[in-house]
């Protein structure tokens, strides 16, 4: 059994963490980080866990097997120059402090981009991951198959819409019921934060740059991302889907559709689910998420799983939340 740490533990994401973990057949958890809540309850924070006897502490055990970092974005930094972890600790930070190439290296320690259907290979060699944003994870997992391919070589077109729940457990006008339900809005049209990663992934496998202009939607449900990605391309419909089934033909967690799909079909899991039609000369792929686990908690796992040659399953052998 490795021993986990979880810094900032009352977070949607956290909790979702605390959740596979009990069950995790080879990580147990060793402490949960919180300085303002420290000496209470975890199911007095989360309070799906009511049968848990876990209680938050202020206090870091420096020798624990591997960390995950689930403070606010900016936050991941300034936590691990306080905290000097032993150089056996593996990190997989959930914030955005290290997902660019420019932000990767911090006191010492090479962070890798953690997106596993784009470098499994080098994420098993890694000992620090930042773990890829929900919104990123699921446009690049529709975009893999075709940077690859030196497809990209017209504007991609990004409509996406996330649950409440991808805005985080602080309310905010946005956010509480009265204002989300039965209502749908856009924000950071074309500037959300998540482009950065995105183009660096797709340039580094298209070797050139490509324009993705991405409209961020909210939601009236609690979780998920659907999403729609579209962009020219001369080959048939045939041959596309032929084309991410072999990319993704030896990928556990994302699988590809010859049906219509729809978010059900992946919420509480850990899997995306594509659907690739050809539609005039578009290729317009769907991609779908629950954003708490894929796109967060359970891609960190995903990711501890590699990094400690565990099955890459483990803990996260979920069945959707379909009715």
């Amino acid at each position: 059994m490795k021993k986990v740490g979880i810094i900032g533990g009352s977070g949607y994401v956290a909790g979702e963490l605390i959740r596979c973990l009990i069950h995790h057949p080879q990580l147990k958890i060793d402490f949960i980080y919180s300085h303002s809540q420290a000496g209470e309850k975890v199911s007095s924070i989360h309070d799906d866990l009511f049968t848990s006897e876990l209680v938050l502490t202020d206090k870091v055990n420096l020798e624990t097997d591997i960390i995950f970092l689930c403070l606010g974005h900016g936050h991941s930094k300034s936590f691990l120059e306080k905290y000097q972890f032993n150089e056996h600790t593996k990190i997989v930070d959930l914030s955005n402090d290290f997902r660019l190439q420019n932000d990767a290296t911090f006191l010492g320690k090479s962070f890798t981009y953690g997106l596993v259907e784009f470098q499994k290979e080098k994420i098993k060699q890694s000992n620090y991951i930042a773990n890829p944003g929900c919104f990123a994870t699921t446009i690049q997992l529709a975009l893999l198959p075709l940077a690859k391919a030196k497809l990209l070589n017209n504007e991609v077109h990004v409509n996406a819409i996330t649950g409440a729940t991808g805005a985080g457990k602080q309310t905010s006008s946005t956010s509480h019921f009265s204002w989300r339900n039965n209502n749908i809005s856009t924000y950071k049209v074309f500037s959300h934060q998540h482009l950065g990663e995105i183009g660096e992934t797709i340039e580094s496998l298209q070797q050139k740059k490509t324009e993705v202009s991405f409209i961020p939607m909210r939601g009236d449900f609690t979780r998920g991302i659907f999403a729609t990605v579209y962009t020219k391309c001369n080959w048939s419909e045939k041959k596309l889907i032929e084309l991410f089934k072999s990319y993704y033909q030896d990928a556990v967690f994302t699988k590809v559709s010859t049906h219509k799909i729809h978010l059900k079909q992946v919420v509480n899991t850990n899997f995306c689910l594509l659907q690739i039609e050809k539609i005039n000369d578009k290729v317009v792929i769907t991609s779908v998420i629950d954003n708490l686990l894929k796109g967060a908690a359970g891609q960190a796992i995903q990711n501890a799983n590699l990094m400690f040659g565990f099955d890459e399953q483990a803990g996260l052998n979920f069945k959707a939340s379909y009715f």
